[in-house]
């Protein structure tokens, strides 16, 4: 018996091209239906951060575009999950005013967070002599005569999902705590020591 073949191998070569095109195009369709239905069981959800307070142990703006601050921050996070666990595979606490950063960048260390878990740090975060842009200098020393400042308390990490034995690959955290800042006669805060201040905040901070 002699082989088949094709009178048209041109005809051939289309069928068979359009056959792994349709099983490529069903593999990806396969993929994309397993993932969605992973993501509407495990139902994800970004961590939730809260800025719970603050300790200001100096703070100085009197010298024109610079800054020495030194600053307490309480911060908790808690997995909202029931069945995804969360790697902090880094994080770099530091705070910013007008966008401009003042204090040096403190690292937390590498840690996981179960389900439902909450995990708490109190890093310090300073910065002695920061140079700070001559426009954004004369607002700070404006707002701390005023008895006021207006700081951003920022995160920026690393996290990994963990949903069973899988461990995803890692992903940008960025964490923004709104903080605001009281001095003088207006303090709302507790005195600490001898010069430290504590204000009670208890801010939702922006996850993304």
């Amino acid at each position: 018996m002699s082989v088949k073949e094709c009178p048209n191998h041109g005809k051939c070569r289309r069928k068979i091209f359009r056959r792994i095109i349709a099983g490529i195009l069903i593999f990806i369709l396969i993929v994309l239906i397993t993932i969605l239905l992973i993501w509407a069981i495990l139902r994800p959800s970004k961590p939730r951060f809260i800025l719970q307070d603050t300790t200001v142990y100096a703070f100085n703006a009197s010298t024109p575009n610079l800054l020495t601050s030194n600053f307490q921050v309480t911060l908790s996070s808690r997995n909202p999950n029931d069945r995804i666990g969360i790697y902090y595979d880094r994080l770099d606490v530091y705070a910013t005013y007008q966008n401009q950063q003042i204090t040096l960048r403190t690292a937390i260390p590498p840690t996981y967070q179960g389900h439902k878990e909450v995990n708490v740090w109190s890093p310090f975060v300073n910065g002695n002599s920061v140079p700070i842009a001559p426009e954004y200098s004369a607002s700070l020393g404006s707002d701390q005569s005023a008895g006021s400042v207006f700081l951003m308390i920022k995160i920026d990490g690393r996290v990994r999902w963990k949903v069973g034995t899988f461990i995803s690959g890692r992903y940008h955290l960025y964490v923004r705590c709104p903080a605001f800042i009281t001095f003088g006669s207006k303090s709302n805060g507790v005195l600490v020591g001898e010069n430290a201040i504590k204000y009670q905040l208890v801010t939702r901070c922006s996850v993304s």
